[in-house]
């Protein structure tokens, strides 16, 4: 296998989606020692949000301008670079597969046009692209996870979300969902929704029809419980009614089927779209009462813990969870960590043996940022580490 001392493979670190570097060789230490050895450009952008990932003698990384890159870790030099049909930002995740011509590794991800990659580690050549949802809103933001055969694609809708409130627009028929391809192929083996099948709400008054129900995007990456034999996701808002019972929920599915076993919801009601008011009793493009925004936007967690296992997340509303898998989810603590908005977005915590670790958002509020310990076992705070203050400008205010 590929895998070697520091590697860092996927969203995660591992299935569980820790996102912990067990022998990552560094310590607090050799921080204020660390020197650039070298860096490497991508052109004609102006951001690169894909995590990369390294695996034995290959680092592998993307941009917003949909180019993959395998690079040399010691010198920065390119192998190879693919490129997408559009922006890639999910982490990049390498893992074996077999094809007629012989079993290797492939390193895969989505972009924001819905598609899904297999990408031959050693060639740079595609093994196949699955366009895994036809909404033209659809997108892949969440890295893929890969277990016994299978790679698992989150779905998000962002930018539905964005025009919903629009009068020129029908609103809203994205469906968030979570898809189990056939690593080898590409091939869907199921699709499940998050929400119910679009139903006519409302003629707007412009004489645009209004959908719903719509949203519980999936953003952030699955994460795989075989001993269970069970995936979990975590879901954002609603972007029109009626509201859904697995919007701003954890999620559990069936590995082999995708059938939900079970989801915890923990903000009802949070439909949200762009340019809505408070309330919308005469608007149908809009929700009758606008939600917070409340997404989750991070992976749950496996957390082993003192004999037993935790899902533990974010959310978007300033507050950290811990859930018993063994009891469908049944809550067993949470801990307020910031205030919480709708630009609170948590991409992910880390989580050790004995702590769990988020950082804090609050990006429309007074004192954004900072970071936060808390025990795994009871979430009771650990420390609190504020925000370095800014090099130039004030904080945003709302």
């Amino acid at each position: 296998g590929p895998a070697s001392t520091g590697d860092w493979n996927g969203w995660g670190n591992g299935t569980g989606n820790t996102r912990f570097a067990k022998d990552g060789g560094l310590s607090a230490k050799d921080l204020p020692t660390l020197k650039l050895k070298w860096a490497f450009g991508y052109a004609d952008v102006t951001s690169a949000r894909a995590q990369p990932a390294l695996v034995g003698n290959r680092l592998f990384v993307a941009s917003d301008s949909g180019e993959v890159h395998a690079l040399d870790p010691k010198t920065g030099c390119a192998y190879w670079s693919f490129r997408a049909e559009a922006t890639v930002r999910t982490a990049l995740l390498v893992a074996a597969y077999t094809s007629p011509g012989g079993t290797g590794w492939a390193v895969f991800f989505g972009d924001l046009k819905a598609n899904a990659y297999a990408v031959d580690v050693a060639r740079g050549q595609s093994i196949w692209i699955r366009k895994v949802d036809d909404h033209p809103y659809a997108a892949i933001t969440g890295g893929l996870t890969f277990h016994a055969g299978r790679v698992f694609v989150p779905v998000q809708g962002l930018n539905e979300e964005v025009q919903g409130g629009r009068l020129d627009y029908e609103c809203c028929t994205f469906r968030g969902s979570l898809a189990a391809l056939d690593a080898n192929s590409g091939e869907v083996v199921w699709k499940t929704y998050m929400v119910g099948e679009k139903q006519l709400r409302a003629t707007n008054k412009i004489g645009k029809p209004q959908w719903g129900p719509a949203g519980a995007g999936i953003w952030a990456s699955p994460t795989i419980d075989a001993r269970r034999g069970a995936v979990y996701v975590a879901t954002g808002n609603g972007y029109a009614d009626p509201p859904q019972p697995m919007t701003d929920a954890v999620v559990a599915l069936d590995l082999q089927s995708g059938k939900v076993r079970w989801s915890q919801q923990f903000l009802p009601n949070d439909s949200w779209t762009l340019g809505c008011r408070a309330t919308n009793p005469d608007n149908p493009n809009c929700p009758a009462t606008l939600g917070p925004d409340y997404d989750f936007s991070a992976s749950p967690a496996i957390a082993p813990i003192d004999g037993r296992e935790l899902l533990v997340l974010p959310q978007k509303s300033g507050m950290a969870y811990a859930l018993d898998p063994d009891k469908q989810g049944a809550l067993v603590w949470q801990h307020r960590y910031g205030q919480g908005s709708g630009r609170g977005g948590q991409w992910g915590g880390a989580i050790d043996d004995r702590q769990a670790y988020f950082g804090v958002a609050d990006s429309t509020r007074s004192t954004p940022g900072g970071m936060v310990a808390v025990k795994l076992a009871t979430g009771e705070r650990v420390w609190h580490m504020p925000a370095e203050k800014p090099l130039c400008g004030t904080p945003a205010r709302n």
